[in-house]
């Protein structure tokens, strides 16, 4: 006799009746199960009860029904096969008591009474309530819809415990509202639909079932649909599904709504009143209760301990504190033989790796091909040319064996310049630029647009037999001072180049430059350790003569007694020297190398670059005094001039010029030159600019109000120059070099401060001295009226160019 299903198996065979537009009703239950859910709805309200967590009574109990009831009968395996009417009856009558119980409402301790009286009839015939509840499991509708509601209270009128009040959503009988017809959604996600163009589908539903790619026309058939369909314009494209889908109103009022830079919610209120999450009072009370922990008010020993230790390695020297804005030194050296791609630097965004050798070819081989290997007429052509025009730096050879292979001799030569290759190799990409080289050169204005200035040679003066340092044109511009290292101090008439006066001297002539004021006949002298003021009677008229002995006689009544440890001594000459007309002598601890002129022709300077601190000396003619203006010299004194406007003072040291406020007494400027020595030093007449020459055949021109840097630095001459003049009413200036040659430059200063000074070179005057004992020109000197310029040489003669 086959063995009786279990209540599980017979739950699972019977299908669950469905009644029309009713939810479905719930899952049947045992009467032990209905009467201890009660019981347990009961205990929740009136107190704590042990509740029972294994609720599986059935399961537990299926092996008992197996074994106990082996003459029970079959389950029905066929549907719609009742059970016997007796067991139908019993289980009503049950129903109905149990129902009766819960429903009478009278007390609730009766009913937990009668719950407990149940219990125990259930212990009792646990057969017989297998039975039963196999029985009520096949009957779902006798179930009552509202068992677990509380029992004191009624049923609302529209809750789900009442069946009757149920209600439902309507249901549109509407063509779109058949679930049956709708289209499958694909389900492929967010991929790129490109993905199924080889495909005769476009994705996948939901089952997993392949959604055929809808039939689409061409443009001509689109075009005659949008025709047709006058909401074609209302439609999107839809790629997924691979058809038009017609947009809604709600969608349509999004899409205007983003086109004019809105909200795309119509009900968004970005307006709406602040929301203060958190109160603005301050709270007294604090959030928590909790006391405050010590560390927050006790110092901890730990951490004095370790600041200590820092604090004693600090003063033992064993940790050095990094100062602020310490940045740690970058690596010296890196590889320079890396094969592999080096990575782009951050400093170097277009970095370039560094360039590989390339790859031996066959005709580098020991056994080349028989066509590789060059003829006779090659190699001889080969040896004829030079290194840099042949295509390669040897010759294919053939060699039975390796071991014959001799060494390579170009082996040295050819690391080395590999060395070159990674040493010159650009590390940068830079974008050539399409420029036209003479596009970037100024134009300059033609110097015929710029004349006068000398071009040609037109008196030389001859009669000096040493070499000719310094010259001089006297402010009328009639006469020419020169001195030379024969000991004479000469004369010149400047239109004739005659010789009017020679004086002798007994020291060699470093400097002679005439007085500048026009009322006062008078030519400084230096020679040796001495000054000498000499007066030519011949050249000028006796008013003026007469003029100028008053003048310079007049010191001596003032001179008081002279201390021995002065820095100069004035002294009148000797008769002899009296005749030849020297009136005044000025002696001084070195040797004078320069002499120059005040403005007003009253105060003149000296400088004696071997007198250190005393090396440069003002000297008053009025009064007969000397002072010294610097109690400290910084450097080596070479040139001193004063400003021809101003209170300024100009001193030259071997690499710097100093501009002083003779008025103040204090620095005003320091330019820097950015030469190794100076040797020459002229000052604009408007007093703004200054030039000087160097002996590393440079010469800087200064603009004393743009910066202390040099504003143009010209190198035209081969030698060391020698001096640097301007011209005191045309815009020229010239130097002159030991390469013997002379530089004539057209420079104009505006009076537009904003417009920087033109310099245009427009005349190299070649081999106007010649070079004796490696010295060339030596002096320059312009013409006060005219653009003439005059040049003397170690070649013993003057010249002068116009």
């Amino acid at each position: 006799m086959p063995a009786r299903p279990t209540r599980k198996a017979a739950a699972a065979a019977k299908p669950a009746p469905v009644a029309p537009n009713k939810a479905a009703a719930p899952a049947p239950k045992s009467r032990k199960r209905t009467v201890d859910e009660a019981k347990e709805e009961s205990d929740d309200e009136f107190g704590e009860v042990a509740i029972d967590m294994n609720s599986d009574d059935e399961d537990a109990s299926e092996g008992d029904d197996e074994d106990e009831d082996e003459d029970a009968e079959e389950f029905p395996e066929e549907e719609g096969q009742d059970m016997s009417a007796a067991d139908l009856d019993e289980d009503d009558e049950e129903e109905e008591d149990s129902e009766d119980s819960y429903m009478d409402g009278d007390s609730i301790a009766d009913s937990q009474e009668e719950n407990e009286d149940d219990d125990d009839d259930i212990e009792e015939d646990s057969d017989d309530e297998e039975g039963r509840d196999f029985d009520a499991l096949m009957r779902e509708d006798d179930i009552d819809p509202n068992f677990g509601h509380n029992l004191n209270e009624p049923l609302p009128e529209e809750s789900d415990y009442n069946p009757i009040k149920r209600q439902y959503p309507e249901i549109d009988p509407s063509y779109d509202s058949d679930s049956s017809t709708e289209e499958n959604e694909n389900t492929v996600g967010n991929i790129p639909m490109e993905w199924y163009d080889e495909y005769p589908h476009i994705g996948y539903d939901i089952d997993g079932k392949k959604i055929m790619r809808p039939a689409t026309g061409d443009e001509l058939d689109k075009f005659l649909s949008t025709m047709d369909d006058p909401d074609s314009w209302l439609s999107a494209h839809n790629y997924k599904e691979g058809q038009d889908v017609k947009l809604t109103a709600e969608e349509l009022d999004i899409i205007r709504r983003l086109e004019g830079n809105r909200i795309p919610d119509a009900d968004y209120n970005p307006y709406e009143d602040q929301v203060e999450f958190f109160s603005s009072k301050t709270e007294i009370m604090p959030l928590s209760a909790a006391p405050e922990p010590k560390r927050r008010f006790i110092p901890s020993k730990h951490e004095a301990k370790r600041i200590m230790k820092i604090v004693r390695a600090i003063r033992e020297g064993r940790i050095v504190p990094r100062k602020s804005g310490y940045v740690p030194p970058k690596p010296k050296y890196y590889n320079l033989w890396n094969d592999s791609e080096d990575k782009p630097r951050e400093e170097h965004v277009m970095h370039i790796t560094a360039p590989k050798m390339k790859l031996p070819t066959h005709d580098e081989s020991y056994n080349p091909p028989a066509e590789y290997l060059p003829t006779e007429e090659e190699i001889k052509e080969w040896n004829e040319m030079d290194k840099e025009d042949r295509p390669k730096n040897y010759l294919p050879q053939k060699y039975n064996a390796l071991r014959n292979v001799p060494g390579y001799g170009q082996f040295i030569q050819e690391r080395f310049e590999r060395c070159l290759d990674l040493y010159l190799a650009p590390r940068v990409r830079k974008n050539r630029l399409n420029i036209d080289p003479e596009s970037l050169i100024p134009k300059l204005p033609s110097p015929r647009d710029l004349q006068p200035f000398p071009t040609r040679l037109a008196i030389e003066y001859l009669g000096h037999e040493g070499r000719v340092r310094s010259i001089s044109v006297d402010p009328s511009g009639l006469w020419l001072a020169s001195g030379s290292d024969d000991k004479t101090v000469r004369v010149w008439e400047v239109s004739t180049g005659r010789c009017m006066a020679t004086y002798h001297v007994d020291e060699l002539v470093t400097s002679v430059v005439w007085g500048p004021n026009k009322d006062i006949a008078v030519l400084a002298v230096s020679c040796g350790y001495k000054v000498g003021l000499i007066l030519p009677e011949k050249l000028f008229s006796p008013e003026l003569t007469l003029h100028s002995e008053e003048y310079l006689k007049a010191g001596f009544a003032n001179v008081a007694a002279t201390d021995a440890n002065a820095k100069a001594t004035w002294k009148q000459p000797t008769p002899a020297e009296y005749e030849q007309g020297i009136r005044v002598w000025i002696h001084l601890q070195k040797p004078v190398k320069q002499v120059t002129w005040h403005r007003k022709g009253d105060y003149f300077s000296t400088v004696a670059p071997d007198a250190n601190n005393s090396a440069v000396l003002i000297h008053q003619l009025t009064k007969h005094q000397t002072q010294q203006p610097f109690k400290k010299t910084k450097g080596a004194v070479q040139r001193v001039m004063f400003h021809p406007t101003k209170p300024m003072f100009f001193v030259a040291t071997q690499r710097y010029v100093r501009q002083y406020n003779l008025q103040r007494q204090e620095l005003v400027k320091t330019m820097m030159t950015g030469v190794k020595w100076v040797s020459s030093l002229d000052v604009h007449p408007a007093g703004d600019n200054l030039i000087i020459g160097s002996y590393d055949k440079r010469l800087c021109w200064f603009d004393l109000d743009l910066s202390s840097k040099p504003y143009k630095t010209l190198r035209y001459h081969t030698q060391a120059i020698r001096s640097v003049a301007y011209h005191k009413r045309y815009p020229l200036f010239a130097s002159c070099a030991d390469d013997g040659h002379v530089q004539i430059f057209h420079g104009m200063v505006y009076n537009d401060l904003l417009q920087n000074p033109l310099i245009v070179p427009v005349k190299i005057l070649k081999d106007v001295h010649k070079r004796v004992d490696a010295l060339g020109a030596l002096c320059v000197e312009w013409h006060p009226n005219q653009p003439w310029l005059i040049s003397s040489g170690a070649d013993h003669t003057i010249k002068l160019f116009s």
